[in-house]
């Protein structure tokens, strides 16, 4: 995506060539057109063969084109060239032209990025042009960079996810080509991320990283100290040894002006025939050369980088190509530079080669700002439900691969290869960004659907296995059928929602991706009342039945006709809440059945306070004490009984207006905010309304406080007995747009905490980066936008501290989020704008449901969670319970005849050894059965160095222990895409030197060469370890029967 009008206007003027150059380029000139003159116009055989001349500035022409995998139009529409009054692209003309135009001549180059559109492309070849594709590939004319299903975003994407997308890339590469590809390639992201730099580049086996989009204040300084390329250390804990090469472009990533080459493009060509009018090749190769030293100016040595193409180029790729030889041919007949056909490898070569010493850069690049009053920091938080739909799903497929391995993957029926395609192209860097138009958001959710439908039958059959497997003999068809919720954040789940009789029980099986034992509660709702809970032993456990509120009620009908045609013809009554205790890799077994003998569910005791009674109201019968004041109808303060920890806690809503650029003036360009940009006009506190009232729900599993905020706000703010934090789930919406003006909902949690203007955030859901209010590390910011430009992407979290207590807030989806005043934090929820930004995508971002052709704006229904602690102590919760919002229990539900479940069934089980769970501070990222057979394993430390005591230390795995009954026969440990063996990606790795006084990380320590005897992995602070997997057998269903109870 690129909005080329935005970036002529901004491109510099031409310097003026020097007086000695310019008089013998006219000398040299002169002499080339006496001797055109004297012969007749004739073929040319243009010289294209140059190579690095030293001395010389190398201009480097990289021919490339940018191919959204989805924004205007979807990315089949990109793909085959439809819907062309939208936009006029086809990226199978783009692939389809640029076969013949490389053989045309030997010494031409191309490099492609998106496999997502690759793939699509490769799969309609025939033999012999898959062969001529390998040819060009073989001999680097035609090379893959980057080489992800698409090119992500680095704001509004989870680490895990950026690595499967760029895994199914690299793989594909690997096993059609046999190449691994070397250079990062982020063009177009609207801000780069730190987990990008050492994550997705170094430990992906990168040696540079490039990309376009940098703030413009950051952009001016660095082409004053000739910065723009430097030596990138994105983790504090890896520091050198997982630091990339990278550069800014020093515009964006389109070619100089004057030098587009696309059909029908104003760019005036390179017109040599002297039997025609208009002849200028003096005149185009003095703009070459004048823009090329203009670059040399800003660059450090005498290589610089062209980018030929932007946004799906070559849909006729000879038009580029023949103007690119003419310059390469007459530019180096004149000699004052030197051309080259090029690929950022290349140029990486040649720049390593000059032994020059770079710059450190720490940190990321976050926010950015094209312009004055223009931040793209609305995007963290554009279309929320898009961006928990990718989250829910990310989860999910990653809970179905285990359960897949469990089982056994098969070559015929359904698989979660689906799945991993559409959540692959969903963090396309438009597309979980939030910035497409609303049609193909539809198409990146419809993907989704279809993906988690195939994927929903493999959790299933997976399961049934598993619970039939103490009888298995070879059956490859379970009996037991097991249904799923997946619309249960609307409370919707016909699964649970059954009339009990006698005769008739609810089974839930509840199964745990973490590695480690995890203690929870879940909730159904349900229709009867008089019920009770068992767990896999068949004891009765406590349980708590509470009332479905009115909100959530109209939530379910509403989004459940949307969803589904139709409104559910039954309403359930309650919420059944019980604590369920799951094994690492593992399920448990829950039944539900009508009340016998026993306790049963208890009902929660509810209490209404009007705003008009002046009372407080204390909630939370475990650790943790929450006061609210009914008049004020909030939140006052927060106790922890166990830390001793108690701070004032008050808790708000407001919303911002956007901003009409209309009223800009002069020099100022109109900006408005949009999908895109944050640019607020004002902050309106929202007050709760005099009838607003404060509704107490109690119970011995979960205290609640439900609050109607105002007529588009409700709010239940949770408490769990056996839980340290404090849950608050949201609904937010339909935002009012009568008054014409579009809004942004926050949140705000105030302390009385001294912050000193400091609050920290997590980079892609890994690594925490130092914020400081109004402040940049690399340049004397100045101030235009004080609210849009302090706001930062939230994966993971976000979290402050002063000389003695931490306050901690996790997320359930991207955001922004910011600390706009001392002690305080604020959320972004929901935007809902009615102007455009000017950005390219030409739309509102005004989401709207519709049924019966009656439309209304969307609602978001979210959680947040919090907990303040000692200071130095909140790095466990965040970690920990960090990883258990990425991955949620996930509950199937089979409704069975009489009591004879614990009997013919597996009611426990777990995929690792007896009594062994992974290390706190690790998580395993990935278990997953390829398709030829090897298993694909990552293992994650989850702690930074330094950030926690007793878990920021070198942790063991036994991978003995996690395959307990399989015997490992070959274990490889890989880079972390996949492609290449650890050992061989260290070997070829490039040594940069960095500049004397640059604050440079010592070399972090790593994990050392597993021992395949003891098959023990050891993984340091931030370490992530990939391996494949061989084992000595088949692989086959028969859990291990040591941890199987019936």
């Amino acid at each position: 995506m690129l909005l080329r009008a935005d970036l002529h206007r901004r491109r510099r003027a031409l310097i003026v060539l020097p007086l000695m150059a310019a008089t013998r380029s006219l000398l040299c000139l002169l002499t080339l057109v006496v001797g055109f003159l004297v012969a007749d116009s004739k073929f040319i055989a243009y010289n294209t063969s140059q190579g690095i001349v030293p001395g010389k500035i190398n201009v480097h022409l990289v021919p490339h084109t940018h191919d959204d995998v989805g924004w205007l139009k979807t990315v089949d529409q990109y793909y085959v060239g439809s819907n062309n009054s939208i936009q006029g692209a086809c990226v199978q003309n783009v692939l389809d032209s640029l076969v013949p135009a490389l053989l045309a001549d030997k010494n031409r180059k191309f490099i492609y990025v998106e496999q997502a559109f690759f793939q699509r492309w490769w799969r309609d070849q025939s033999d012999a042009i898959q062969s001529i594709v390998k040819q060009l590939v073989t001999s680097g004319q035609l090379e893959f960079i980057n080489g992800g299903m698409c090119m992500h975003d680095e704001a509004a994407t989870h680490y895990i996810d950026m690595i499967d997308q760029t895994t199914l890339g690299h793989r594909f590469i690997q096993k059609e080509f046999d190449v691994t590809p070397r250079i990062g390639w982020q063009i177009d992201p609207f801000g780069h991320s730190a987990v990008q730099a050492y994550l997705l580049g170094a430990e992906a086996g990168f040696d540079s990283l490039f990309f376009g989009r940098i703030d413009y204040q950051d952009r001016a300084k660095r082409k004053n100290d000739k910065s723009l390329e430097f030596i990138w250390q994105g983790s504090k804990s890896l520091g050198s040894s997982a630091q990339i090469f990278s550069g800014a472009f020093p515009e964006a990533y389109e070619p100089p002006s004057g030098f587009y080459f696309e059909v029908n493009d104003d760019s005036p060509i390179v017109q040599d025939d002297i039997t025609l009018f208009d002849y200028n090749v003096h005149d185009r190769v003095n703009d070459f050369v004048a823009t090329a030293v203009s670059q040399a100016n800003i660059t450090r040595t005498n290589h610089i980088m062209w980018t030929m193409g932007t946004d799906f180029m070559y849909q006729y790729a000879h038009t580029w190509f023949r103007q690119m030889d003419k310059l390469i041919h007459y530019v180096n007949m004149d000699g004052r530079v030197n051309a080259l056909y090029s690929t950022p490898s290349i140029y990486t070569d040649a720049k390593y080669a000059t032994n020059e010493s770079w710059p450190i850069k720490t940190g990321d690049f976050f926010p950015y700002a094209d312009r004055t009053n223009a931040y793209w920091t609305g995007y963290f938080t554009s279309r929320p439900a898009l961006k928990h739909y990718v989250r829910t799903m990310s989860g999910y497929y990653l809970a179905a691969r285990q359960l897949e391995f469990f089982k056994g993957r098969t070559d015929s029926g359904p698989n979660t290869d689906s799945l991993a395609d559409a959540l692959a192209i969903a963090q396309h860097h438009d597309a979980v960004a939030g910035t497409e138009k609303q049609h193909v958001a539809n198409d990146y959710a419809k993907r989704l659907a279809i993906g988690y439908t195939e994927a929903e039958q493999v959790v299933a059959t997976s399961l049934a296995h598993l619970v039939e497997s103490a009888s298995y003999t070879g059956s490859v068809n379970p009996t037991t059928k097991f249904q799923q919720c997946p619309l249960l954040n609307i409370s919707y789940c016909p699964a649970s929602e059954v009339n009990f009789s006698e005769a008739k029980q609810l089974t839930v099986v509840v199964y745990n991706s973490l590695g480690w034992k995890r203690d929870d509660v879940i909730r159904i709702p349900i229709i009867n009342e008089d019920v009770t809970v068992h767990d896999s032993e068949g004891r009765e456990i406590e349980s708590q039945l509470l009332p479905l509120d009115d909100a959530h009620v109209g939530l379910r009908n509403y989004y459940a006709k949307a969803y589904l045609g139709q409104t559910p013809t039954k309403t359930p009554n309650y919420w059944l809440a019980f604590p369920v205790s799951v094994p690492p890799l593992g399920f448990s077994t829950y039944t539900i059945s009508l009340l016998g003998k026993g306790a049963g569910s208890t009902k929660s005791s509810v209490q209404t306070f009007q705003s008009r009674e002046e009372s407080t109201i204390e909630v939370g019968q475990g650790n943790v004490k929450l006061t609210f004041s009914t008049n004020q109808g909030k939140m006052t303060n927060y106790v922890n009984r166990r830390s001793l920890v108690e701070e004032l806690v008050e808790q708000s809503y407001s919303f911002y207006n956007g901003y009409n650029g209309s009223d800009d003036k002069a020099p100022l360009i109109r900006q408005n905010a949009g999908a895109y940009i944050f640019r607020p006009n004002g902050t309106f506190l929202i007050k709760p309304g005099e009838k607003a009232s404060l509704t107490v729900v109690r119970g011995p599993v979960i205290d609640e406080v439900h609050q109607h905020i105002n007529a588009w706000i409700y709010q239940v703010t949770r408490i769990h007995k056996e839980k340290e934090h404090v849950e608050v789930e949201f609904i937010v919406g339909p935002l009012p747009t009568d008054d014409g003006i579009g809004k942004e909902v926050v949140t705000q949690l105030a302390t009385t905490m001294a912050t000193n203007k400091t609050f920290y955030t997590d980079s892609n859901g890994r690594d925490f980066i130092e914020r400081i209010r109004d402040y940049r590390t690399d340049w004397d910011l100045k101030v235009h936008q004080p609210i849009a430009g302090n706001y930062y992407p939230i994966n993971l979290g976000i979290y402050m501290q002063d000389n003695s207590t931490e306050f901690s807030v996790l997320v359930d989806r991207s955001l922004g989020g910011s600390s706009m005043v001392d002690g305080q934090i604020e959320l972004m929820l929901h935007r809902r704008l009615l102007l455009d930004d000017s950005r390219g995508v030409a739309e509102a971002l005004n989401e709207t449901v519709c049924i019966d052709n009656v439309c209304s704006g969307l609602r978001i229904q979210g959680k947040f969670y919090f907990r303040i602690d000692p200071l130095g102590e909140g790095a466990k919760w965040r970690r920990t319970f960090g990883q258990e919002i990425y991955s949620p229990l996930l509950l199937a539900f089979s409704e069975q005849d009489g009591d004879n479940w614990k009997n013919s069934h597996v009611t426990t089980f777990s995929g690792v050894g007896s009594s062994y769970s992974l290390p706190d501070n690790v998580a395993l990222i990935t278990l997953q059965e390829l398709d030829d057979g090897k298993v694909l394993l990552r293992l994650a430390h989850l702690y930074e160095i330094g950030e926690d005591r007793d878990l920021s230390v070198m942790a063991n795995v036994e991978l003995k222990q996690l395959f307990p009954r399989k015997k490992i026969g070959k274990l490889t440990e890989m880079n972390l895409s996949a492609n290449q063996e650890r050992t061989g990606m260290e070997k070829k790795r490039l040594n940069w030197k960095v500049e004397e006084g640059s604050s440079s990380e010592a070399k972090a320590a790593r994990g050392g060469t597993v021992d395949p005897a003891k098959l023990v992995v050891e993984l340091a602070p931030m370490e992530i370890r990939t391996f494949l997997v061989e084992f000595n057998q088949s692989f086959h269903l028969m859990p291990n029967r040591m941890r199987l109870k019936m």
